[in-house]
């Protein structure tokens, strides 16, 4: 399965993102979803999980009431909403799925996109 993350760039501080994950290959329901983030120096951070059908969600504390992840499954798209964008929230955000329910870990996913930057500004 190929996973494809897009929507990251340069946005001020207080601004939204929408970051999208395209999958090709497999049937995308059959997965859950998960976004992390990952900057310099630092381990791949947990950000949102979604279940295979979308009823069930999860997100990091420190992106909690900010960010929304959904999902597509007609379109194998998932995305990730991110309002209120700190200059804390800059990280290279990647797309992940595995078949088994969700979990923070990110080495308990199995495919993983490209990554995305998203860069915010102060």
């Amino acid at each position: 399965v190929q996973l494809q993350a897009s929507g990251g760039g340069l946005v001020q501080a207080g601004g939204s993102l929408r970051l999208s994950c395209a999958a090709s290959g497999r049937t995308y329901s059959h997965y859950t979803i998960g976004w992390f983030r990952q900057t310099p120096g630092k381990e791949r951070e947990f950000v949102a999980a979604i279940s295979q059908s979308g009823g069930f969600t999860r997100y990091a504390d420190s992106v909690k009431g900010r960010f929304t992840i959904s999902r597509d499954n007609a379109k194998n798209t998932a995305y990730l909403e991110m309002n209120s964008l700190k200059p804390e929230d800059t990280a290279v955000y990647y797309c992940a799925i595995r078949s088994g329910i969700w979990t923070m870990r990110s080495g308990d996913y199995d495919f993983w996109g490209q990554g995305t930057q998203v860069t915010v500004s102060s």
